[in-house]
């Protein structure tokens, strides 16, 4: 089956076909972020794709969260004279409306970043399906926007974005500002992947979680956790980062995927040793396929990643980066390269 790799940046297209793969695409289309604090990034990229409006997307969050409290989480700085709070500045009333334990910790909290951005994407989804059913003129996520600052009813009000006389201009302002600076948040597609099989499911499953963090022994089937430290692994500038960062690392990325289809063990070398009587040549990998890198032989694996297509990975790399699509080629040493399986 043909592979077809569109990457679009700006007005060029650059298509390249594989005969060997299923079809696997990134494409651009406003849908990428970039330029947000990385304890952000999994969580707007989560709450993008927990809503189904089209008129959502990350940098339309990402701006937002911005002109709400520039990322800002300490109640110092992401306070308001009216006494919206957290990093999504919700006022208390609406928070029990919207507000849920996103991030498990047992408080669901306007001050939590996962808690505060699902609750805003919950809030501004249902904005956009109201805005979009409303029969108003102009562009529903500006009609959004006014109804998340000022409430729908200003929105009904009005019949569209309250004028510049209404609020002193502060809802017309924040709707244009956000609307304006949505370009700066706008990177790279994340990663679309076509097609059936388990290979392609567990890679689309894979692919939602592009930009979490890396934490060495976090993760897991249910999704990123926080790790630990072993004495040489996880650590960032001398701390253990690990241990207070929720994420996955490279064999629980491919274990979270892969699980509702057959239940990897936990380990890289444990999953080579679980389907190395399934290998595949560099010549016929297909989406989905897990690749593996080690130091000699099995027992020296180090790391896993899952076939992304067109000579691309998706893996967690490393304490420090996120998890992401790179080259084959340069996601690990060359040298280190063992081999691929088929789960």
């Amino acid at each position: 089956m043909a592979i077809a790799i569109v990457m679009v940046l700006g007005l060029v297209a650059l298509v390249v076909v594989d005969a060997d793969a299923e079809a696997t695409e990134i494409s651009d289309g406003g849908h990428g972020l970039q330029g947000v604090p990385a304890e952000f990034r999994a969580w707007i990229l989560k709450a993008d794709g927990e809503c189904k409006q089209p008129a959502m997307t990350p940098a339309l969050l990402a701006a937002q969260l911005y002109q709400e409290s520039r990322f800002e989480t300490s109640p110092s700085k992401a306070t308001s004279p009216a006494g919206a709070q957290g990093p999504a500045q919700f006022m208390p009333g609406t928070w029990m409306t919207w507000g849920r334990d996103a991030d498990g910790n047992g408080i669901a909290s306007p001050w939590d970043i996962g808690d505060a951005v699902m609750a805003q994407g919950r809030m501004m989804c249902s904005l956009l399906q109201q805005a979009q059913s409303s029969g108003y003129g102009g562009d529903v996520r500006a009609l959004a926007l006014a109804g998340y600052n000022a409430g729908w009813g200003a929105v009904e009000r009005y019949r569209g974005v309250p004028p510049k006389s209404f609020a002193r201009g502060e809802t017309y302002n924040y709707v244009q500002i956000i609307l304006s600076t949505m370009t700066r948040f706008q990177g790279p597609g994340q990663l679309q992947v076509a097609g059936s099989g388990a290979g392609a499911t567990a890679l689309r499953k894979a692919a939602t979680r592009i930009g979490t963090p890396y934490s060495w022994g976090g993760g897991g089937p249910g999704g990123p956790s926080t790790g630990f430290c072993d004495g040489v692994n996880g650590y960032l500038g001398g701390t253990c980062s690990a241990s207070v960062t929720s994420g996955f690392d490279c064999s629980s990325l491919v274990q979270y995927a892969y699980w509702d289809i057959t239940q990897l063990p936990r380990v890289a070398a444990a999953q080579y040793g679980a389907t190395s009587d399934r290998p595949v040549s560099r010549s016929q990998l297909q989406p989905g396929d897990l690749l593996f890198w080690s130091h000699g032989g099995q027992s020296g694996i180090y790391h896993v990643a899952l076939y992304a297509g067109n000579g691309n990975v998706l893996h967690a790399p490393r304490t420090g980066k996120d998890v992401r699509v790179e080259p084959m080629t340069s996601a690990m040493p060359q040298k280190d390269y063992l081999g691929a399986t088929r789960p």
